[in-house]
């Protein structure tokens, strides 16, 4: 079976990012195991005097988290105490990579859940560790206790420099490129498609199509999946995603060439497995995160659940 390989570089802490979230599920369902994914933290901000001194304040990013609902994952409108940078966040996703690297999507995740729906500050510690519980297998306490190590730090300042070689490529060439820094960066989500000696960019947010087209150019002998129907595909997406999937990441998967996302349709699938107890359902932000039964979400969606009640 050939294979594509997928540079992911992204940050948990960027709403671009969390919003393309639906296109990369389709991604994982239309191609599975044919796409070997690498991801590379970009580290948008060390300290969140560089977002202050660029004006950000929290209110300014719970409207602006408001804003990106219309995209169709689940934002809590909770303002948080502060600015917070992405360093520490980012080195708790490359600590899984060095521990756990089967955990290392799960990790990002519960951490884009965390900064988007928890209403917390994602550069203390205590807000990573209460994000990473819900990240089921993964010893959060471990993970946090890394991220200072010498070793992660190491890997991450490399990924932090792979993630700023966007000077004159495509990425740069479509405007999505970024130089908050003094050095051209990839902005999350970018994607490098390679086979070989060949390889396809999708710089920043881009919809669906730009991956596919990346996809079918290098290699239209790929198996693709069609679109995921209610029933038996809709089981089997969320058993092959342990860590979960919301309600447009499934209508996203769900739609055909040129349809629009049902997020309605969508809920309506998943409700008729959650009667028959293939699916568990959790409040996330303004939406609602669907696991295969039987995963506990713990602490975490519960605490933030508690947060971002009265904000919604």
């Amino acid at each position: 079976m050939t294979s594509i390989d997928v540079t992911h570089f992204s940050d948990p802490c960027c709403p671009w990012a969390y919003s393309s979230s639906p296109f990369l599920a389709v991604l994982r369902w239309r191609y599975g195991a044919q796409l070997n994914w690498r991801h590379v933290m970009i580290g948008l901000t060390e300290k969140a005097e560089q977002y202050e001194a660029r004006g950000y304040t929290p209110t300014r990013q719970a409207h602006g988290f408001s804003d990106f609902r219309k995209r169709g994952m689940p934002f809590s409108t909770a303002v948080k105490t502060r600015m917070s940078g992405t360093s520490r966040a980012c080195r708790a996703v490359v600590a899984t990579r060095l521990t756990a690297p089967e955990l290392e999507l799960t990790a990002f995740r519960a951490i884009q859940f965390g900064q988007f729906t928890g209403g917390l500050p994602m550069d203390e510690d205590e807000a990573i560790l209460t994000a990473l519980r819900w990240a089921e297998g993964l010893d959060p306490q471990e993970i946090v206790s890394m991220i200072d190590a010498p070793e992660v730090v190491e890997a991450y300042e490399a990924d932090r420099a792979e993630s700023r070689t966007a000077e004159g490529g495509p990425t740069e060439a479509q405007g999505r490129s970024a130089n908050s820094d003094g050095k051209v960066r990839f902005t999350a989500p970018s994607l490098i498609f390679r086979q070989g000696d060949r390889s396809l960019e999708a710089g920043g947010f881009q919809q669906y199509d730009a991956y596919d087209v990346c996809i079918a150019n290098l290699d239209p002998t790929l198996e693709r999946r069609d679109p995921a129907q209610p029933g038996d595909d809709i089981a089997e997406l969320i058993a092959s995603e342990p860590w979960g999937l919301t309600t447009r990441e499934v209508a996203q998967v769900m739609a055909g060439r040129n349809d629009a996302p049902d997020d309605i349709a969508a809920e309506d699938a998943l409700i008729d497995l959650l009667s028959d107890g293939t699916v568990r359902r959790d409040d996330l932000g303004n939406g609602a995160l669907w696991r295969p039964a039987g995963r506990s979400s713990g602490d975490a969606l519960a605490g933030r659940s508690a947060v971002t009640a009265g904000a919604r």
